[in-house]
């Protein structure tokens, strides 16, 4: 295996929210390839967790049991296929999808420019924003499960609902074919930038921690200072 394996590694620097504790493993893949022999190789009772871009990831300090795989910056490819379809592996962040299809003269992904998190966790939850979502675009998916095996799996094969996606137990997205109908790049691409300068006005990114997070710190904070004054108080 080419992947880069960490065990007791501490999650928090994977999530937007710099929070979580440690995974007993970390395992980041070198390519698809990869990912499909570390995953056959794994006992069969074995979590297997997924972060993409760890966006809005909310991980005990506790972390998690098992082994957790980071997609970040891995199953990148992208690519136009003889159909027409768009081939996204799990790893691409969906604002890549929504400027690539744009790019290609597709309309109907603008949408996933809101999105920040990966086509993975698009796919797992249905990930939506401004009346898209990400199922309305999905010709097939391709499925891993824990022996390795990688299936080819139709829309009907799953129960869609909003911000909910039920399909086989123990498989998990490894790309998807997404098919759309051709337009106008250029008033694609002006419908992305209108979709980001809504989005930054109601939902802004400019904060490095959510509030959650400050609200943690500030308890930590004032935890330590309740300390040292307990020990001051009890020194002779």
């Amino acid at each position: 295996m080419k992947g880069q394996l960490l065990n007791n590694e501490k999650l928090a620097k994977y999530t937007s929210w710099r929070v979580g504790g440690p995974a007993d493993r970390l395992y980041i893949p070198f390519d698809r390839t990869d990912l499909i022999e570390f995953v056959a190789q794994l006992p069969a009772n074995e979590p297997l967790f997924w972060i993409g871009l760890g966006s809005n990831l909310l991980i005990r300090d506790g972390g998690i049991r098992g082994t957790v795989i980071n997609t970040k910056g891995r199953l990148k490819a992208m690519y136009r296929t003889e159909d027409g379809s768009v081939y996204v592996e799990a790893g691409v962040p969906c604002a890549h999808v929504a400027r690539f299809c744009a790019e290609q003269g597709l309309v109907g992904a603008e949408f996933l420019a809101g999105i920040p998190g990966t086509m993975g966790g698009a796919l797992k939850m249905n990930a939506g924003a401004f009346a898209g979502e990400t199922w309305s675009l999905v010709k097939q998916v391709e499925m891993l499960n824990a022996q390795g095996e990688v299936i080819i799996r139709q829309p009907h094969e799953f129960v869609v609902n909003y911000r909910s996606v039920k399909g086989v137990n123990g498989e998990w997205f490894l790309s998807a074919l997404l098919q759309m109908p051709e337009g106008d790049t250029t008033n694609s691409q002006q419908k992305i930038k209108s979709l980001l300068e809504k989005r930054a006005q109601t939902q802004p990114t400019n904060q490095p921690l959510s509030i959650l997070a400050m609200q943690r710190q500030q308890i930590l904070k004032l935890s330590s200072v309740m300390c040292k004054r307990k020990l001051a108080s009890n020194t002779v």
